[in-house]
């Protein structure tokens, strides 16, 4: 393989997010492992994944492409393959639009109408409402945002049942609190990016202190979120005992941020948050299938 189409393949590879797209499909895999598919239908279930995971790359692409001018303005996202010229803005178009396609095609034909309909809106929710509309329109952006991305285990819930299930949304309401402590944190360390390219993140707005206590309240409200799983008995003592552990050491981190300067704390909080979100799904995964 030649240097330029090496470069090339890793160009579109990073315009998919790869990071963000695993934490997406892991949490929509686990939404279709709780909904107790049918292991007959395999072929269905793997094209529900495969559609979910082009839905996602597809959302990213666009992102990377309404994203581009303050993407060259910004520390953290200038590298991106739009500000260093690696890829035009029509190539990236055609490419974003050829995933969701493929994607919303799969779906439809393979798995179920709800669930195409389902990613349909979360891909524009988030690759064109969030990115082109809402990161301008308010320093709330995220929350409002979030619900997009948190649709993936209604995805994967939908795929098996071709139904919204209540267990499914308390799944979405759980990423939809986590996303606000996770984005801000990361915001709070970004905040001289964000201001030069002039979003209206909430730290730009409203100062790191009310940010910072935005993050603790949205911590508390993860909290309660996470023990509901338990209390509707979607789950057993197994989860309870690790969401707990988790959320302690998020509400120990959520406080440390509120009571010290180092910026270098929210990016401990950003990267903790990533593993808890992780790491919770898992516990509900292996509290569904280990201890029956």
């Amino acid at each position: 393989m030649n240097v330029s189409k090496a470069s090339w393949l890793r160009s579109y590879y990073e315009l998919c997010k790869p990071r963000v797209v695993v934490l997406i499909v892991f949490t929509a895999l686990v939404g279709l492992l709780l909904a107790d598919p049918d292991w007959q239908r395999w072929p269905m279930l793997l094209a529900a994944m495969l559609g979910i995971t082009l839905a996602a790359s597809s959302g990213a692409a666009l992102n990377h492409l309404l994203d581009h001018r303050i993407d060259s303005q910004m520390q953290r996202t200038k590298h991106r393959p739009l500000p260093q010229g690696q890829t035009s803005w029509r190539r990236v178009l055609v490419f974003a639009i050829s995933l969701g396609g493929l994607s919303m095609l799969i779906l439809s034909l393979w798995v179920n109408p709800l669930t195409a309909i389902l990613s349909f809106f979360s891909l524009i929710g988030y690759g064109i409402i969030y990115t082109l509309f809402l990161k301008w329109a308010t320093p709330q952006n995220i929350v409002i945002g979030g619900l997009a991305g948190a649709a993936p285990p209604l995805l994967g819930w939908s795929a098996v049942t071709g139904s919204i299930d209540p267990h499914a949304l308390l799944l979405v309401l759980i990423i939809f609190v986590w996303t606000p402590p996770h984005f801000w944190a990361l915001a709070i360390y970004r905040r001289d990016d964000y201001a030069k390219a002039a979003v209206p993140m909430l730290p730009v707005t409203h100062g790191l202190r009310f940010t910072r206590w935005q993050i603790l309240f949205y911590t508390i409200l993860l909290f309660v979120a996470t023990i509901m799983p338990w209390l509707t008995h979607m789950s057993g003592l197994f989860y309870l005992g690790g969401a707990l552990v988790l959320n302690i050491a998020f509400m120990r981190y959520a406080i440390q941020l509120l009571n010290t300067e180092n910026e270098l704390v929210a990016m401990r909080v950003f990267n903790y948050s990533i593993f808890y979100l992780m790491a919770l799904f898992a516990f509900l995964l292996f509290d569904h299938y280990l201890l029956v």
